[in-house]
């Protein structure tokens, strides 16, 4: 399987069928949320057992993620009927309740094979892209199958984006959390924050 990054480039777009956040079915189209960031995520199926604790994870800090102009949106090769049977189906019995961002359907898995992360057993990876207002991916996370992703990482992620965004000519040094010292992007820049913090 050769996978090439996406990170530059623009997110493979799609118009797909989803379960809403009110459990109506709409259609989505990737392109449609120009002008806000987008963290889309991939899991394998519903009804599984990774996947439950990181689309409730994603869930419980939704409002981070939309207080920093960020939609979240999940995929899986599933149908938005078995998308909404799992919404449908109370939490200690295996479901993920009543989660308030889109789950879409990817049942030809064009959407996973457009991003790259689409397994021959006809599953995705655990693929997390972080897309800018402008429809470009400026950071991806592949995980295999059994190892479920950090969302304080990707919500780190988005405040390094939108901190170098936002202060040219500054960037975001190992570890950085927002609200830490970041680092000029020179070679006296460098020289400097090493001096501090590289011991």
């Amino acid at each position: 399987m050769s996978l090439t990054t996406l990170v530059t480039q623009e997110a493979p777009d799609f118009t797909a069928n989803a379960v809403m956040p009110d459990n109506t079915f709409g259609e989505l189209t990737l392109s449609k949320y120009r002008g806000k960031y987008v963290v889309l995520f991939f899991y394998p199926l519903d009804f599984t057992f990774v996947c439950p604790s990181e689309i409730l994870a994603f869930n419980k800090r939704l409002a981070e993620f939309k207080e920093k102009n960020c939609e979240v949106i999940g995929v899986s090769v599933d149908s938005r009927f078995t998308h909404l049977a799992w919404k449908n189906t109370a939490v200690e019995n295996g479901g993920i309740g009543n989660i308030q961002y889109p789950l879409v359907e990817d049942l030809d898995k064009a959407i996973a094979s457009s991003y790259g992360i689409l397994l021959k057993a006809g599953v995705a990876l655990r693929g997390l892209f972080l897309v800018d207002t402008k429809g470009i991916v400026r950071h991806t996370v592949i995980n295999d199958l059994p190892l479920g992703r950090s969302v304080g990482e990707a919500l780190r992620m988005l405040d390094a984006l939108q901190f170098v965004e936002t202060h040219g000519g500054e960037v975001c040094p190992a570890n950085w959390q927002e609200g830490s010292e970041s680092m000029k992007a020179s070679k006296e820049g460098v020289a400097t924050y090493l001096a501090k913090h590289g011991k």
